[in-house]
């Protein structure tokens, strides 16, 4: 468990679960995490050692509800001191109540941890798609194997992109038949040699820059930042670490921007600054999902705007390309700092990649996008639950709501 949640596993425990840690430095200062199992926090966290009797997923309710941002005790690293907040006084109802509280919230959290599962399963189909069609090149070394050995190279190529046997092959139904046979037809059955080693024949060595423009974002005054404003900034707060689209890490802004840097729902942007210790989200892509609550998108300075030409690449497409290892691994051999790590200006637009013929780009396409319009549907619903939660949480928490009201009303 990292300052920001978890972010990877071990072989060992130092605390066992369920537990509760809060990001103590960097970016996710003051954030509070709960982690059902065993866990070994960083050493960029505080975490809870003694529960004293109290339901632990009620303490993170409580502890989540506090501001501890604003105890930020460092100066050029924001960093929290459990000495300062260890003062605050708190109405704790008994544990009895507790257990209630956390019962009646627990439905919510467990429904919006299920969409986010769904949504991690889809993001690895498509993933895994994508390494096969294009980092692996599965059906074109089906292709290469199958002529060598007298075999129908297309046949082949149809069982690689299905998983399925020459049995389930002849099962299929014609019209599903005819189209797996129309995807595998797009594949060469050749490989070449190129700059970047075996490549398919015919597919062309381009860089990003060949095929995108990428546009910064705004550099902003913290003045701007206006709470009731209809305009956000997207930020580096709303990458996942390893890539994805955070929903909370938006900033309502009133400043000026230019056109260029408006960012809208479905576009692909990648982080060009980083706070992690690890370097989890330098380079790392997102596709930024739109919320009822801001009109306007805006990307910050720390936001590359990635606009693909779509007779030669999709977003899909480049979503995909930046999740892969070697372009992780370009991007960090073109990044400087320490504290702050910084993308170079030429780090995304120098990234070459064997571009496979656009006819083929748009069937993954086709195959990826209802994956995102289910996975902003998945979003859409927890940004409903979250805003529940939210509303019913403080007050539960308070005492102003009791339970059994709740329950009542959501028998009615």
């Amino acid at each position: 468990m990292g300052s920001a949640g978890p972010n990877g596993t071990h072989s060992e425990y130092k605390s066992a679960g369920p537990g509760v840690v809060i990001g103590r430095s960097g970016a996710s200062m003051g954030r509070v995490h709960y982690c059902e199992q065993d866990y070994w926090p960083h050493n960029t966290c505080l975490y809870v050692t003694d529960f004293l009797g109290n339901n632990p997923r009620f303490v993170y309710y409580k502890l989540a509800e506090l501001d501890l941002a604003r105890y930020n005790s460092g100066s050029a690293q924001p960093s929290l001191n459990r000495n300062y907040i260890y003062g605050m006084p708190l109405r704790v109802p008994d544990r009895p109540l507790q257990d209630e509280i956390v019962r009646t919230v627990r439905a919510l959290d467990d429904k919006i941890d299920v969409n986010r599962r769904i949504n991690q399963t889809l993001e690895a189909m498509t993933q895994a798609i994508f390494k096969s069609w294009f980092v692996d090149f599965d059906p074109v070394k089906a292709k290469v194997a199958a002529k060598a050995e007298g075999r129908d190279p297309l046949r082949a190529a149809m069982g690689v992109i299905s998983g399925k046997t020459d049995a389930e092959l002849d099962a299929m139904p014609p019209e599903l038949h005819t189209q797996l046979a129309a995807t595998a037809a797009l594949f060469p059955d050749e490989m070449e040699d190129s700059v970047l080693g075996g490549t398919p024949h015919g597919w062309t060595v381009s860089t990003v820059g060949d095929v995108a423009a990428i546009s910064k974002g705004l550099s902003y005054s913290s003045k701007d930042l206006v709470d009731s404003a209809q305009t956000a900034l997207v930020t580096l707060k709303s990458f996942e670490r390893g890539g994805g689209f955070r929903m909370d890490g938006f900033k309502a802004f009133i400043g000026a921007f230019k056109s260029a840097q408006v960012v809208e729902p479905g576009e692909l942007i990648v982080a060009y600054t980083d706070v992690t210790q690890a370097a989890e989200l330098i380079g790392r892509p997102a596709i930024v999902v739109g919320v009822k609550k801001y009109q306007t998108l805006v990307a910050s300075l720390d936001v590359g705007i990635v606009r693909p030409n779509q007779d030669l690449v999709s977003r899909q497409y480049l979503y995909g390309l930046f999740s892969t290892d070697s372009f992780r691994s370009h991007t960090f051999a073109h990044t400087t700092g320490t504290t702050v790590l910084h993308l170079g200006k030429n780090a995304v637009p120098s990234f070459k990649f064997p571009r496979p013929p656009i006819d083929l780009v748009r069937r993954y396409s086709r195959l990826a996008d209802p994956v995102v319009k289910m996975k902003q549907y998945a979003l859409d619903q927890n940004s409903a639950l979250t805003e529940i939660c939210d509303t019913l949480l403080p007050r539960l928490l308070s005492g102003e709501l009791q339970v059994r009201s709740v329950e009542v009303g959501a028998a009615a």
